[in-house]
C-alpha cells in the first residue's frame, strides 16, 4: 500500500504532534467512524510508512518519540538543543555505519552466490559476468531484438535468497519496454534471446543497480530474473 506524500516534514511533525496529544492509549482501539479521526489515522499511517521505508523504526522508541512530540507542543523539553543535536549526530553516524556494513555483507553474499552458481549445470557466463540458464526455447528462426527495439516480456524477479521483489507474472500482465531502457544485464540478455525463449538471468550488481541500489534493491545486490520474451517490435 503506497500513500502519496501528503505533508512536508514540518507539516508532518505538527500533524503528528496534534495526533499524539489526543491519542488514546496505545493498546486501545481507535474510533474511526468520524472523518477527523479517519484523516488523522491516515496521516499517521503515511508518516509511519515513511519511517518504515527509511529503515528508521528499529531505532525509534515509540514512548520517547511520542513524549518528544508532546513536549514540543507543551514547550517543556526534557533535553537541551545541544544534547538533541549530539544524539541526532550519533544516530546519523550509526546509520551510516550500519548501511556500510549491510552493503559489505550484500556484496560478499552476491559474489559468493555468483561464484558458486557459475559451476551449476547449464549455467553459462558471458564476458561481462552475466549468468544465464535456458529454461525454454522458442522457434529457431526467431529474430533477436536489437538495442533500439521494444519487447513484450514476462518476468519474475527475486533476490538471491528467493525473496520476490517484482513480478509481472504475479500481476498477470506482461510489460513492454525498450531493450536499452532497462538494467545492463537485461539489455545484454535480451539481445541474445528470441521470441518464445525463457531464460533465468543471474545478474551481478554492476549489471543491475550497482553500488547504490534502487527502491527495495539495496547496494551490491545480485538479482535473479526469470524472463520470457514474448514478442519484438522493431524500431
Amino acid at each position: 500500500m503506497n500513500f502519496p506524500r501528503l505533508l512536508s516534514l514540518r507539516s508532518a511533525v505538527v500533524a503528528v504532534s496534534l495526533i499524539a496529544m489526543n491519542a488514546q492509549a496505545a493498546d486501545s482501539a481507535v474510533d474511526l467512524t468520524n472523518q477527523d479521526n479517519q484523516i488523522s489515522y491516515s496521516i499517521g499511517v503515511n508518516i509511519g510508512q515513511n519511517l518504515v521505508n527509511q529503515g528508521l523504526m528499529g531505532s525509534i522508541q515509540m514512548d520517547a518519540f511520542v513524549a518528544g512530540i508532546r513536549d514540543t507542543v507543551s514547550g517543556d523539553l526534557q533535553m537541551s538543543m545541544e544534547d538533541m543535536m549530539t544524539a541526532l549526530q550519533t544516530f546519523q553516524q550509526r546509520m551510516i555505519e550500519e548501511q556500510a556494513a549491510a552493503a559489505d555483507a550484500a556484496k560478499a553474499a552476491s559474489e559468493a552466490f555468483l561464484a558458486a552458481n557459475a559451476t551449476e549445470d547449464g549455467v553459462k557466463t558471458t564476458a561481462s559476468g552475466l549468468q544465464y540458464l535456458v529454461i525454454d526455447s522458442g522457434p529457431a528462426d526467431g529474430v533477436s531484438p536489437g538495442p533500439n527495439d521494444s519487447v513484450l516480456a514476462h518476468y519474475h524477479g527475486t533476490f538471491i535468497d528467493g525473496t520476490v521483489f517484482d513480478s509481472s507474472v504475479e500481476r498477470g500482465e506482461p510489460v513492454e519496454f525498450g531493450v536499452s531502457q532497462v538494467i545492463a544485464g537485461w539489455t545484454e540478455a535480451l539481445q541474445m534471446m528470441k521470441p518464445g525463449d525463457k531464460w533465468r538471468l543471474f545478474i551481478p550488481y554492476n549489471l543491475a543497480y550497482g553500488e547504490s541500489g534502487s527502491g527495495p534493491i539495496g547496494p551490491y545486490e545480485a538479482l535473479i530474473f526469470d524472463v520470457e520474451l514474448l514478442s519484438v517490435t522493431p524500431r
